[in-house]
């Protein structure tokens, strides 16, 4: 964890104040002589959505084939469901959706990466669970990396640094 440090003179008794705060999404703004915060307006990325043409399909490659977890599936609208998925203790979901009109995005690649401790070893799990690879683990300067894909034919880069 980092921390900020703020040092203020205050005004009044002529003193040092040290005020050390544990690092959040949040700006300190000096008001009228007194420290305030000030919420950061983006805090996080809550989802991010990956096409498919069979929810059923895909629900069952990323929970029995990548280990994720339902955390929503519900009725969307008459064609289809929101099924929103955990990935370990990441605060980011994955959404197994497709909007409408974008259905030309089934069968794309990801425009991110999952992260994983070691790209090989879990390139031999997910290779033994049946996950189809178009890239196999390969050593750069900044990490290793692989690319599989999905039923629906999605490439993601599966990364460890």
């Amino acid at each position: 964890m980092t921390y900020a440090s703020i040092a203020m003179r205050s005004m009044t008794v002529n003193t040092i104040v040290l005020i050390s705060i544990a690092a959040r999404p949040a700006e300190l703004v000096l008001r009228n002589g007194r420290l305030s915060e000030v919420p950061a307006m983006i805090t996080q990325l809550k989802f991010v959505g990956i096409p498919t043409n069979d929810q059923d399909r895909a629900l069952k490659f990323y929970t029995e084939k990548l280990g994720f977890e339902v955390s929503t599936d519900q009725v969307f609208n008459e064609r289809q469901r929101w099924i929103e998925l955990r990935i370990s203790n990441s605060p980011t979901r994955v959404v197994l959706f497709t909007p409408e009109g974008h259905e030309d995005r089934v069968g794309s690649f990801f425009n991110g990466a999952f992260a994983c401790d070691d790209a090989s070893a879990t390139y031999r799990q997910l290779k033994a669970r049946g996950v189809t690879f178009v890239k196999e683990p390969q050593k750069q300067p900044w990490g290793e990396f692989a690319i599989f894909k999905d039923p629906d034919g999605n490439q993601f880069v599966l990364s460890s640094s």
